[in-house]
C-alpha cells in the first residue's frame, strides 16, 4: 500500500504540487509600492524621452 503521509493536492500527473503552507522567508512588498514603482518608471521614461534624452 502506498504511503499516505503525503500532503497538498497533486495534479498534471504529479509534476506539480499544491502546498497549504505559506512561504515565510520569501520577501514581501506591498502591492502599492510595485504599483508606485511602475508608473514612477513609466513616467521617467515618458520624460525622458519627451526632452529627446
Amino acid at each position: 500500500m502506498p504511503d499516505q503521509r503525503r500532503s497538498g493536492f497533486s495534479s498534471a500527473a504529479g509534476l506539480i504540487q499544491y502546498y497549504d503552507m505559506e512561504e515565510t522567508r520569501a520577501l514581501k512588498i506591498n502591492p502599492y509600492i510595485v504599483i508606485g514603482l511602475g508608473i514612477g518608471a513609466a513616467l521617467l521614461i515618458e520624460i525622458l524621452n519627451w526632452r529627446g534624452i
